[in-house]
Order: structure tokens, then sequence, then C-alpha cells
């Protein structure tokens, strides 16, 4: 499958046709507490990732939140 990720092209191995966000999120490596994901240029919220089925040619950005600082 073929999605935008963060503006880059990526090739991405499914196991499965249907793929949802809560799996490529799992798959990508990102902890689900720790980013915020626009699919399509909507935000989607944590709860609606395991319904969300992602397809070739989806656009994510997935921002990753980062603590410090003083």
């Amino acid at each position: 499958m073929k999605l935008t990720i963060n503006g880059e092209v990526k090739l991405i191995e499914t196991p499965n046709e249907a793929e949802t966000l809560e799996e490529l999120i799992q798959q990508l490596g990102h902890h689900p507490r720790l980013v915020v994901v626009e699919y399509n240029g909507m935000i989607i919220t944590p709860d609606q990732w395991p319904t969300q089925q992602i397809k070739d040619g989806d656009t994510l950005e997935i921002v990753t939140i980062v603590g410090g600082g003083s």
C-alpha cells in the first residue's frame, strides 16, 4: 500500500487487505498516547483508530508529542 506519511511517500507492507489506523500506528512503532494523527486532512481521535480503514493513496500527518523544556 502506498501512503504519504509526513510528506514522504512510503510503501507499507500490510498483513491483510483492510488495515486500520490503529494497526498502522502500531506497525510504525508509535506509542498511541504520544501521537496526534491527521488522516486525509482531518484529525482522527484515538477512539476512532480501530475502525478507521486506511487505503492506498491516503495521506497522514503523524505528530509526536515531546515533553521537556524549562
